[in-house]
């Protein structure tokens, strides 16, 4: 037991979450390249380094510089093994990133020194809030010219709702750019510029008053830098980890990611204050990680991680016990037991077969098509994870085969994009026609471009009216009220792919008005109800 609680305890899983552009892929190649997981880092969008981010491996991320699925690295780093979970930031692709967010113990939010808080980052935080999901700041591109260190800070306080404390500071910005004084171990780690460099050079101050500081930065900059800490010091409160664990506190850091500067003391201190695998709430029970009993959920479904093979991969994630390769689990919501002979853990880019992982680690399960977002696997007990929805789309389109000789080549792929989450498909009760819903309108490209160069199909699509979807439950599915609903609004309805009824609004209005005329029919904006 004591070497299984050593495995839990060194495991920290977590997500990277900001605005797309806000640097976070870079981010992430950073964080391996101190793991020794990659030799030289690759940025999404520099045409000098040859090499593409290790984490976006989907052909048109590459095309387009952004990430659109997410990834799972992993990494050792002093005795700690670390998975990320590289989110996509572009708003059009935030149900992945939703799902993604189930998974994770902690998360790392990436802000841009010259934005600010975006849009996306309020909606990601927001998810991580109402889960109380411990949070670290990390405010990226100090050396291009942005706001004020305080200023982004109360921005951060204001708009994202969070209570902060830095744990790092800057010294200057942009072209006047210094260094990082790092509060949290009392040294200032000076920038040269120059990312071929030693990284590690730093120094350690622990007296500000020294005048060891005003020789290595000017004394204007070193007299700005007391001023500026004491003034932080007297406003912001002290760091407390039982506030960090509960989603009350946040710590900030601050640094640039390209330059591959400020990224140590990031991971140094995540590492230790960032917690390990968390317990999970199921439909009967609150699972610790350190039962016996193996439970895991799958929160993504990767088609076609490698092209030329029709593969599949289901990620799960392990909630409690030992994962062992070629044992017998129980697939709850079919209710037949399985066995996986070569299941997957990932090294960086590469893929490795596992004999046994532990809560914390995700692992990639190759899938015939048995499994779909949100399934359990456990050890024989009858239990089901919650708390993996799908959302109400945006976008709606009809899609049509553009190729007649490929209709089952178009089936077959659609069947397995929508297992995958990329987009929820519809057939309309009234005709048969099969609508895709999405919640950004990205997406439609996205499938598009992988039905025809992964599964040699091409479609087209025809634009829907349609203002929202509404999942809806029925009191008494024999009421007179429902059977008018159903013959009135029979152009409106659809199933979607677990045969759940839905309501196509074609505007704010009409839906307002069918909820008022059919009280006793609940409209949902989530599947899960």
């Amino acid at each position: 037991m004591k070497h299984y609680q050593k495995e839990i305890n060194k495991r920290r899983t977590f997500g990277i979450i900001s605005h797309p552009d806000a640097g976070k892929t870079t981010l992430t190649e950073k964080l391996l390249l101190f793991g020794g997981a990659i030799q030289e880092a690759g940025a999404v969008k520099s045409n000098k380094i040859k090499k593409g981010a290790t984490s976006d491996f989907m052909e048109i991320e590459r095309q387009r510089g952004i990430s659109v699925a997410t990834s799972v690295l992993a990494f050792e780093y002093r005795d700690i093994k670390i998975n990320i979970l590289d989110t996509p930031g572009h708003r059009d692709f935030a149900e992945d990133t939703f799902r993604t967010l189930t998974a994770v113990d902690s998360v790392i939010v990436v802000i841009d020194v010259a934005k600010g808080v975006e849009e996306q980052t309020e909606k990601l935080v927001e998810v991580c809030r109402m889960r109380n999901i411990p949070m670290i700041v990390f405010i990226n591109k100090l050396d291009r010219e942005g706001k004020d260190a305080f200023e982004l800070l109360d921005e951060i306080e204001q708009k994202l709702n969070l209570t902060v404390t830095p744990l790092s500071f800057p010294i200057g910005m942009g072209y006047d750019f210094k260094g990082i004084y790092n509060i949290w171990e009392k040294n200032v780690n000076l920038f040269t510029g120059d990312p071929r460099k030693d990284i590690e050079e730093t120094v350690e101050i622990s007296d500000l008053k020294s005048e060891e500081l005003d020789g290595l930065i000017g004394d204007t900059a070193a007299d700005t830098l007391r001023e500026e800490l004491e003034l932080a010091q007297g406003v912001y409160p002290e760091f407390d980890r039982d506030a960090y664990l509960d989603g009350r506190l946040q710590p900030v850091f601050f640094g640039s990611a390209l330059n591959n500067f400020g990224v140590r003391e990031l991971l140094d201190c995540f590492i230790k204050i960032a917690p390990p695998p968390r317990p999970k709430e199921s439909d009967s029970r609150l699972v610790k990680p350190d039962e016996k009993e193996f439970t895991g959920f799958v929160f993504k479904i990767h088609a076609n991680m490698d092209p030329k093979h029709r593969d599949r991969l289901a990620f799960i994630k392990i909630v409690s016990g030992k994962f062992e390769r070629n044992k017998n689990y129980l697939h709850v919501r079919n209710n037949k037991n399985m066995k996986f002979s070569s299941p997957n853990a990932f090294f960086a880019e590469k893929k490795e077969i596992v004999d046994v992982s532990y809560p914390g680690d995700i692992v990639g399960l190759h899938d015939t098509g048995n499994f779909k977002i949100g399934d359990t696997l456990t050890e024989g007990e009858n239990l089901a994870y919650k708390g993996i929805p799908s959302f109400s789309p945006e976008h709606f389109r009809y899609i049509n085969n553009a190729d007649p000789m490929k209709s089952k080549q178009l089936e077959k792929g659609i069947d397995q994009l929508m297992d995958e989450g990329v987009a929820q498909l519809f057939v309309l009760e009234m005709n048969g026609r099969k609508v895709i819903g999405t919640v950004g309108a990205l997406q439609f490209e996205v499938i598009q471009y992988r039905l025809e160069h992964e599964y040699g199909a091409k479609c087209t699509y025809e634009n829907l009216n349609v203002h929202k979807a509404t999942w809806i439950e029925a009191e008494d599915e024999k009421s007179d009220e429902f059977k008018d609903f159903k013959r009135v609004k029979s152009k409106f309805l659809a199933k979607d792919k677990h045969g759940q009824l839905v309501f196509f609004a074609d505007s704010q209005f009409s839906l307002q008005m069918t909820q008022q005329k059919y009280p006793s029919i609940k409209f949902h904006f989530t599947s899960e109800f």
